[in-house]
């Protein structure tokens, strides 16, 4: 997987220009599913028949045991920021594009759909003045106003410049969140054997800014079961906020999360195909951000939901860290729970 994840997570896509990663996809499970195809907001689904060409129901009860109708959802887009003015100058003030945290801006490169490189930096700053955004720019190597619209527009988006590396089991890129998702699906996908289930893997587009691929092709698709693949934040940092989650401690298994309760028949399912495997796995409660689970948990008339979550240092930065362990044990799940009967207590 390592050379999937390094094209993934360098790979430039910004919420609402998920082009570049939804080509790479594209071309890395070519001949895998049934169906493959794009919706009219970018979702890249692809459809994976059961064995045996059963059908599943249209509406199926959450104890029906026969062929289900699973929706995977990985989201494409990343973190980023987008050109709201040009001063005389050439220097380029911007908004965000998702949840940004200023002191992860200083200093780093940002790069445009077109390849070009910027630097963020900032205003003098007062003593003891904590870094605004609205006090930083992106030098993009213009000398005046003219050239640097030659170079970007008002309404161009950047995303974080960083290559992939890996140091021993330990990976860090910008765009974790969520490539290693969509990379866990692709895998799955590589590898899955004979399923009674028939299955959507969902690569969706805008999560960052309101899981908008998920609500359309959730209601669209209209699932029995649905499973969202993302990160998560870790506790294992110095003075990190309290969370009962670890790198390298397994994939972990979402109870709760600031949008969403998880459904307890999908956790518990996650779990038992954990426990069958024997691979380790951890409970996740986390306090701040949602998935793709929220939005497809309350599609239509209601879809029974869950999250396998990536254990995930530095979250919304341009350097984020995982364990390429959780990353392997996450693919084993999914493949577990794919590959039987989805029947849920």
């Amino acid at each position: 997987m390592k050379q999937l994840i390094k094209k993934l997570t360098e790979a430039y896509g910004p919420s609402g220009n998920e082009e570049q990663v939804r080509q790479i996809i594209q071309a890395e499970i070519a001949g895998l599913a049934d169906e493959v195809r794009t919706d009219a907001l970018g979702n890249l689904i692809a459809v994976k028949k059961p064995a045996g060409g059963a059908t599943p129901a249209t509406k199926a009860s959450p104890l029906r045991a026969s062929a289900r109708r699973v929706m995977l959802a990985a989201h494409m887009d990343e973190i980023g920021l987008i050109v709201t003015h040009i001063d005389d100058k050439g220097f380029l003030r911007f908004s965000t594009i998702g949840g940004i945290n200023p002191l992860t801006q200083l200093g780093g490169r940002v790069r445009f759909a077109s390849g070009r490189i910027g630097v963020i930096g900032i205003e003098k700053l007062e003593p003891n003045e904590y870094p605004k955004l609205e006090k930083m720019y992106i030098d993009v190597g213009a000398k005046d106003k003219a050239e640097a619209e030659t170079l970007v527009s008002v309404g161009d988006a950047a995303g974080f410049w960083r290559d992939c590396v890996w140091q021993g089991n330990r990976v860090v890129a910008k765009a974790m969140d969520d490539r290693i998702a969509c990379a866990v699906l692709v895998q799955t996908l590589k590898e899955l054997t004979a399923m009674p289930n028939e299955v959507y893997f969902v690569f969706t587009v805008q999560e960052e800014v309101g899981l908008r691929g998920a609500i359309t092709s959730a209601y669209g698709l209209e699932p029995d079961v649905a499973i969202a693949v993302d990160v998560t934040l870790t506790g294992d940092t110095p003075e990190a906020h309290t969370m009962a989650v670890s790198l390298g401690q397994g994939p972990a298994i979402k109870v709760k999360d600031s949008g969403m309760l998880a459904h307890p028949g999908v956790k518990q399912l996650l779990i038992d195909a954990a426990r069958s495997l024997g691979i380790p796995y951890q409970l996740e409660v986390l306090t701040r951000g949602t998935t793709d689970a929220m939005a497809m948990q309350v599609s239509r008339s209601g879809v029974p939901a869950g999250v396998i979550s990536i254990p995930t240092r530095y979250v919304h930065s341009p350097s984020e860290m995982v364990d390429a362990n959780d990353v392997q044990n996450a693919v084993k799940l999914l493949r577990k729970v794919l590959e039987s009967p989805v029947v849920l207590s």
